[in-house]
């Protein structure tokens, strides 16, 4: 589901996550690994597009986190996880209204985390009346953008993290005409979402598939083993559609309805056959 658009209600605000209270729950999670959905929207600013160009994400752990826990799958420095992202440019006035951009998708290391640090490239522009402008980035801000983001994730639980680019506070025009970014990031974690899973018949045809609730609509596109997984999904009941080009530029629509999702679960719809 990487670096698509999809929309979907925004739940505003940070909900707090749990954290263990006893020393065998805290080494239980720190073995264990948890789900996490990278987001970033935006809020609307006075400006063409801004063009932001995202490199990576990276979590930074908590000081007591036990690194050794984990295998050679999971490598730190410094304390931090970096996870799996392309390197993308997104334009944040696209990410307003309910859409957003997936930065990142998988399992990481449960544990607490302090912050969550945006990596960005040097492909940064602002388009003013039409114009193209670089953004300038502070030299303070190359190694990335530290977000506060005081969290403990639960070993097995899924979580949505939601980075909120407030565009209009984070450009400055300088007095030369030029245009700095000093982004004002705010990360806020929706707890506790849920999966959809399946695979689809036949293979290696192309598919979209997409799951609609109340409020919230998230779509991803099927895997070259005809797998797919619509994660970051609140509680709650959704219609899946299928929409698969069995014939070039012809669309075969199937529709599943009534799936229920429960928070931390996956729900598998097993194998699906478009014909």
């Amino acid at each position: 589901m990487k670096n698509m658009l999809k929309y979907g209600l925004l739940v505003a605000g940070i909900l707090g996550l749990s954290s263990c209270s006893d020393d065998d729950s805290n080494a239980s999670a720190e073995a264990g690994t948890s789900n996490m959905t990278v987001r970033m929207v935006d809020a609307p600013g006075d400006y063409d597009n801004v063009f932001i160009d995202v490199e990576g994400v990276v979590v930074k752990y908590n000081d007591d986190f036990n690194e050794e826990a984990y295998d050679d799958d999971y490598v730190f420095v410094d304390g931090e996880f970096e996870l799996d992202t392309d390197d993308e440019v997104y334009d944040l006035l696209e990410l307003t209204g309910g859409a957003y951009a997936i930065l990142a998708d998988e399992d990481i290391p449960a544990g607490a985390i302090s912050q969550v640090r945006l990596v960005l490239g040097d492909d940064n522009t602002v388009v003013v009346d039409g114009e193209t402008y670089p953004l300038q980035t502070p030299s303070a801000q190359q190694s990335g953008l530290k977000v506060q983001f005081n969290q403990t994730l639960e070993a097995g639980v899924f979580y949505t993290v939601v980075l909120d680019f407030n565009v209009e506070e984070s450009i400055v025009e300088q007095g030369n005409g030029g245009y700095l970014l000093k982004p004002v990031i705010r990360a806020s974690a929706i707890e506790a979402t849920g999966v959809i899973a399946g695979s689809l018949l036949p293979l290696n045809v192309p598919a979209t598939i997409t799951a609609e609730g109340e409020g919230v609509v998230v779509s991803t596109n099927v895997s070259s083993d005809g797998d797919f997984a619509l994660n970051g999904l609140p509680e709650g009941v959704y219609d899946v559609t299928i929409e698969a080009e069995l014939v070039a530029d012809v669309i075969t629509t199937v529709v599943v309805e009534d799936v229920a999702v429960v928070n931390g679960e996956s729900t598998a719809l097993g194998a699906i056959t478009v014909e």
